[in-house]
């Protein structure tokens, strides 16, 4: 048995690891897991906070499942083993001239859990990663390879499928010619931002903001396509550094070192770091600019609410804020997505906002996250399913149209819970 611990240090397990190196050995894996009665769990990069990825039992882990196994240009149709990290993945489809559509802010996950958990970036007219999967090979637990294709039931549960259907294997996504992004971040007043949200979030390809708690300001980011043959104008090395690494990493880490001891001083701070930010504008590779390096370990909650629930669910955050004394010295991201039809999806038929809290490692986030947490209940917000929440079956039923459909499919595929743990079985009964 060897201790697996999750990135956020929120999930710790004892495991027997297997690294199967094909898809016949992950098929003998998971049926011998369950002619013994035993679980199986395939584990990604860990950056879940939940304990979604938590076994008891033998734990997959995705080493020799990694890499594109088939793309054409022609069609922007790319098959990826189900182990590969993001970052791998985008630099491998730029070499063949394509891209992904739209991204998260970190490219650690592998592809597999990154669209089991619904992982999203931002755009008023995209949808999450698992939008744009065209096909992906599922291993149930009775060991048999199934090629899941759009249009099935299993299909649109599987996209979003949190691992409890089986072991994904290989995905097929729909990728397109490669683009770059022209990046403009700036700081604004919050209230200039909500006044204009709507003009903000349907007049740029992808927009995004940053709330510092306890201040009025904001830093909102505007990334809009362009041709990579108009050229690319990246960030030089020196701003890189100081903005990406001493700023955003080095040295917030040692704020919230400082202040984890001195918390009455975090609204000095935000207040201070709300106005120092810089405006920066620069053009690069899209997947260079959707991505931020995240080396400063934090625990997050996020919650997708009605898109139009935005401006009220940050004013009930402030107002608990002022009213509980709490200091958070971390923003709260606000993101944006279109309406989708997978079951499980946090989107799934509404357009959605995103607002994520986050509290540094070293500080209790229970008391924050849950009053958050009712405050986006309040307007039938549906949490994140790999950022951490208190929801259970009961409660995120009554949220999602297809959740009982979810469960019978689960029911038929995975009768003795192969590949249950005590996360699915809160979630999903």
């Amino acid at each position: 048995m060897t201790t697996w611990t999750n990135w956020a240090e929120t999930a710790r397990a004892e495991v027997r690891p297997a690294t199967p190196a094909s898809v016949a050995q992950v098929q003998e894996a998971v049926a011998a897991a369950a002619a013994a009665g035993s679980h199986v769990k395939a584990i990604g990069a860990g950056h879940s906070f939940t304990s979604i990825g938590v076994t008891d039992g033998v734990q997959l882990r995705p080493e020799g499942l990694t890499g594109i196994l088939s793309a054409d240009p022609s069609t922007g149709l790319v098959t990826v083993a189900a182990g590969t990290r993001l970052h791998d993945l985008n630099a491998a489809l730029w070499g063949h001239g394509l891209a992904m559509t739209n991204l998260g802010d970190i490219d650690v996950q592998t592809i597999a859990g990154a669209i089991s958990t619904g992982t999203h970036g931002t755009g008023a007219k995209l949808g999450g990663i698992a939008t744009q999967v065209r096909g992906l090979q599922l291993v149930t637990a009775d060991g048999q390879l199934h090629e899941v294709a759009p249009g099935s039931d299993l299909f649109s549960a599987a996209c979003v499928g949190l691992g409890a259907l089986g072991v994904i294997t290989a995905v097929t996504l729909q990728c397109e010619p490669a683009f770059a992004l022209h990046a403009q971040e700036s700081p604004a007043p919050l209230d200039e931002v909500l006044a204009d949200l709507d003009a903000l979030v349907d007049g740029n390809d992808h927009f995004e903001f940053y709330w510092f708690p306890h201040t009025r300001g904001t830093l909102t980011k505007r990334n809009n396509r362009r041709a990579v043959s108009d050229g690319l104008k990246p960030l030089g090395r020196i701003r890189h550094y100081v903005d990406d690494e001493l700023l955003s990493n080095t040295a917030f880490d040692a704020i919230n070192k400082f202040t984890t001891r001195r918390p009455n001083v975090i609204p000095r701070a935000n207040r201070l770091a709300s106005r120092l930010l810089s405006a920066r504008e620069y053009t690069d590779r899209s997947y260079s600019v959707f991505a931020s390096p995240r080396r400063v370990k934090f625990r997050e909650m996020e919650y997708a609410v009605p898109r139009e629930s935005v401006p009220h669910v940050l004013s009930e955050i402030e107002a608990y804020l002022a009213r509980s004394g709490e200091q958070i010295g971390f923003p709260v991201e606000v993101r944006f997505a279109a309406p989708d039809d997978l079951w499980l999806s946090t989107a799934h038929g509404r357009a959605s906002g995103y607002i994520a809290v986050h509290q540094y490692i070293r500080r209790d986030h229970e008391t924050y996250f849950a009053a958050v947490e009712a405050i986006a209940r309040s307007v039938d917000g549906r949490p994140h399913w790999g950022k951490l929440h208190n929801r259970d079956a009961d409660s995120l039923r009554t949220t999602y149209p297809r959740f009982d459909d979810f469960v019978a499919l689960r029911d038929k595929l995975d009768p003795k819970r192969t590949f249950s743990n005590p996360y699915l079985d809160r979630v999903l009964g």
